[in-house]
Order: C-alpha cells, then sequence, then structure tokens
C-alpha cells in the first residue's frame, strides 16, 4: 500500500522534524522566483503595518507549502495557527479558529480543496471584510449574528489547484505555484540536513540521493534518514556512495527514484492495455488504488520525467517507460 512507500511525498510522522525546517527565507533553498517575491511582499506589509494580502499555495506535494507558511509568520513577526480542510467540519469549527487570531497573525490551512463548501462560503466574507457571519439557531428561531475579526493573512495550501471553487480563488491577494526543485536545490538540501544530524555524506552519495529524490525535499530527507540508518549499523556512521547503493537497493529504489509502485503502474499501462490510451479510472481498478492516490501520489512526477502523457483519451506511456521496463518500442499514432 502506499502508507509504506519511502518515495511518496505524503507527509508522515517522521517528516515532523522542525529542526530540518528553515525558519527563514534566506535559509529556505530553492524556489527563488517566489522567495524574490514575497521578501517584497513582506517587507511591504511591514512598511505599511499592514496585514499581508492572503496567500495561496499549490503544487505537488512534499515541497514546502508548510515551510513556507510558517517562514512567512516568522518574517512578519507574527503568531501562526495551523489547521486543514479536513480538520473544520462545521462554521463554528472555523469560527473558533478565526476569533482566536490576534492583529496580524497568519492562519494556515492546508488541504484547502477539501474545506466543505458551507464552510468556504463562510470564509469569503473573513477574507474580505474581516467579518464573520453565522447563522444560529434553527428555522424560524434562526438569526444571524456578525462577529468582527481582527486583520488576518490566510494562507492557504492545496495540492490539487482545479478543485478550488473560483470564488475561493478570486479571494487571494497572491496565487503561487511551487515547482519540483533540480538536483542543485536538492544537493544543498542534503547537504544541510546531514549538518543537522551532523551525518558526514560523501559528495557521491550525495548525487545519488539527490538523483533519487524526484524533485522532493520531503523525500530526500526521508532516503537520508533511511541511509543514515544503513551507515550506523553497517559502517561508521559516514554515508559513503556504496553505502547509499546498497541501502537504495534494498529499499527498492532504482536510479530514475522510481519503487516497484511506480512499476506496477506503468507496467498495467504496457502490459494491460497496450500502452494506452486508457482512463485514470481503470488504471485505479487495476492496480487496486483509490483514483485520487493515483492522480496526487503517483502520477505527478511519471508526468514531470516524461514516463506518461495525459491525452483526450486517456494516460499513455512514452518510449522512456518502454526502455525503462525492457520493452520494444514501436512509435503510435498518439506519439508527438
Amino acid at each position: 500500500m502506499d502508507r509504506e512507500r519511502i518515495v511518496t511525498a505524503m507527509s508522515r510522522k517522521e517528516d515532523e522534524d522542525q529542526t530540518l525546517r528553515p525558519r527563514f527565507l534566506d535559509q529556505y533553498i530553492g524556489q527563488n522566483d517566489i522567495k524574490e517575491m514575497l521578501d517584497i511582499y513582506i517587507k511591504a506589509a511591514l512598511k505599511r503595518k499592514e496585514a499581508l494580502d492572503h496567500i495561496l499555495l499549490y503544487g505537488p506535494p512534499g515541497l514546502g507549502k508548510t515551510t513556507l507558511a510558517q517562514i512567512i509568520a516568522n518574517e512578519l513577526g507574527v503568531q501562526i495557527r495551523v489547521t486543514s480542510g479536513p480538520a473544520i467540519e462545521r462554521s463554528g469549527d472555523l469560527a473558533a479558529v478565526l476569533s482566536s487570531l490576534s492583529p496580524g497573525d497568519v492562519l494556515f490551512i492546508d488541504e484547502m480543496h477539501r474545506l466543505p463548501r458551507f464552510v468556504e462560503e463562510v470564509l469569503y466574507a473573513a477574507m474580505e471584510d474581516y467579518v464573520l457571519d453565522i447563522v444560529i439557531g434553527k428555522d424560524q428561531e434562526s438569526r444571524s449574528i456578525r462577529i468582527d475579526l481582527p486583520p488576518f493573512t490566510l494562507i492557504g495550501a492545496t495540492t490539487r489547484f482545479g478543485d478550488l471553487s473560483a470564488p475561493l480563488r478570486e479571494r487571494f491577494g497572491v496565487v503561487m505555484r511551487l515547482n519540483y526543485y533540480g538536483e542543485d536545490d536538492l544537493r544543498q538540501i542534503i547537504r544541510r540536513t546531514s549538518n543537522v544530524y551532523r551525518n558526514a555524506i560523501k559528495a557521491d552519495a550525495v548525487d545519488a540521493l539527490a538523483s533519487r529524490s524526484r524533485g522532493t525535499p520531503r523525500i530526500a530527507n526521508r532516503l537520508f534518514r533511511r541511509v543514515r540508518d544503513f551507515a550506523e549499523i553497517i559502517g561508521d556512521g559516514i554515508i559513503t556512495n556504496d553505502i547509499t547503493t546498497l541501502a537504495l537497493t534494498k529499499l527498492g529504489i532504482d536510479k530514475n527514484g522510481l519503487d516497484q509502485t511506480d512499476y506496477r503502474y506503468l507496467r498495467s499501462i504496457i502490459e494491460n492495455f497496450g500502452g494506452g490510451p486508457v482512463g485514470i479510472e481503470t488504471i485505479a481498478a487495476t492496480i487496486s488504488e483509490e483514483m485520487t492516490t493515483v492522480e496526487d501520489v503517483y502520477e505527478p512526477y511519471l508526468l514531470q520525467e516524461g514516463y506518461i502523457k495525459r491525452t483526450p483519451r486517456g494516460r499513455v506511456a512514452t518510449e522512456r517507460t518502454y526502455r525503462v521496463l525492457g520493452i520494444p518500442y514501436y512509435k503510435g499514432l498518439l506519439d508527438s
């Protein structure tokens, strides 16, 4: 199952090591364009002594959306309240969180696409006018009350930008997409992690980890911890390329960062459906996974790296997939 995957970018309890999170923008590695713009917006808000505009961060999981939200709060010198879409089930849940904010505070809502629609509608007035309109009571005894809120900054994060309603998206003053990281940035992150954990690592081991981290800092740090275990038990604690290669082989991760789950997905398209096109629902049923898991966890990296293509008729395996699987490839009508 997906929860056992090392190279999934979904968050786990072990990923909550706060010592690895940078606290300020100048410590944050990668996403340089986003950092530059945020630096300007934050300094402007501080100069005007106003609350920062509401910010929406979107992109694949594991790229640092939560970390950026915490950095923004630190740069502003305010408190941050953290919650998630699934945790806000009723309007009262939202009211409790909003009413606890102080002027200028940051409210971070992760998985914002999972907010119930009626809660989302209550949020509109809070974002635009810093007021909370709540209906209490039922039927003829119901009445509306208005609660004034202090100016605050809402930072929303989502992996499914298209699932957010247009009215909600339009209420964010700043919308930013986080992209996959290049290997140079991942090398910097891995070296920083080795310094934090005080584990020496050889340069070629850094390269090996960076190339298998799927462009995702969360995966880079997770792989580092697993390789560190091997280095401390079968070596002298120094992470070498040989130990890294052994550990990643044992974990079933190849030189491209693909694991057995990825291969199962790719083989299903080629062996069961002749390379595609095939619909996402059919693929999910074939490999016994939820469709949302396939879309959110499996596919982003495979699409990014060109292993599959999306077409109007469904997913298609590319020539690169055939090469990786060692299967003869014949150019088809859907190839560009």
